[in-house]
């Protein structure tokens, strides 16, 4: 194969299994943590504060809260760009959503769309038995709170078919520039103000996904790569007869 091609097929390759590379499937490996509800205590904790970015944020603690989930969707938020920075928010470093219990070891991933909005989290389908075997009530969506530099870069790490553990508070929050945010106390709500808020005081990966379409597109980028570089360091020698 000359070539030109093979760095044209590694760049198909590549694009093709990066479209692809946070597909479910059915019968994932799951761990058994999964199998268990969030937990949370009712506490009494005093209001703290905190400051981001030249912002003072007051945190008021109400629950510890403990969820073991499945990452289905995240979303990563930067206080530069829409509403986050309408509402000068440094805080809220990411939203993600999960899926437990059921939903975890029995939902038919390869026929549910998941997508985050900017505060939101959305499942779709087409197929009428899978949505009747989903339970909405073993999904939520986390708005995740920290100033703590090494738990957001723990968060950024996190993908798609993770299976990952949150220990925090669930908590409202109010900052100095006149915005404030609540928190949902029970997964069983929906709609607006159904989202946990959850200062994060402890997040862990307990198993790292990684499908068929992510070793391609590692590898594709690799062969994509060297082949490039081979290529246009190789001399031009124009065609002659």
């Amino acid at each position: 194969m000359k070539l030109k091609y093979f760095v044209l097929v590694s760049f198909i390759l590549l694009v093709i299994s990066f479209w692809n590379r946070h597909d479910l499937y059915e019968n994932m490996s799951v761990v058994d943590d999964l199998s268990q509800e969030p937990l949370q205590v009712e506490i009494k904790e005093p209001e703290f504060s905190i400051n981001v970015n030249d912002i003072d944020y007051y945190i008021q603690p109400l629950y510890d809260y403990d969820i073991y989930g499945m990452v289905v969707s995240y979303r990563h938020h930067n206080s530069k760009y829409g509403l986050h920075k309408l509402w000068n928010d440094n805080l809220n470093v990411a939203d993600f959503c999960l899926v437990w219990r059921d939903n975890a070891f029995k939902a038919q991933f390869d026929k549910l769309d998941f997508y985050s909005g900017q505060f939101t989290c959305n499942v779709k389908t087409s197929d009428r038995q899978a949505w009747e075997s989903f339970n909405m009530f073993q999904l939520s969506n986390n708005h995740l709170l920290t100033a703590d530099t090494s738990i957001r870069d723990k968060l950024k790490d996190i993908k798609i078919g993770d299976q990952i553990r949150i220990r925090g508070w669930l908590s409202s929050y109010r900052n100095s520039k006149g915005g404030s945010r609540g928190t949902s106390i029970t997964r069983d709500d929906s709609g607006n103000g159904a989202c946990e808020t959850i200062y994060v005081n402890q997040v862990d990966i307990l198993s790292q996904y990684n499908n068929g379409w992510r070793k391609l597109m590692y590898l594709s980028l690799f062969l994509f790569v060297i082949s490039l570089t081979w290529y246009l360091k190789t001399p031009y020698r124009p065609y002659s007869s």
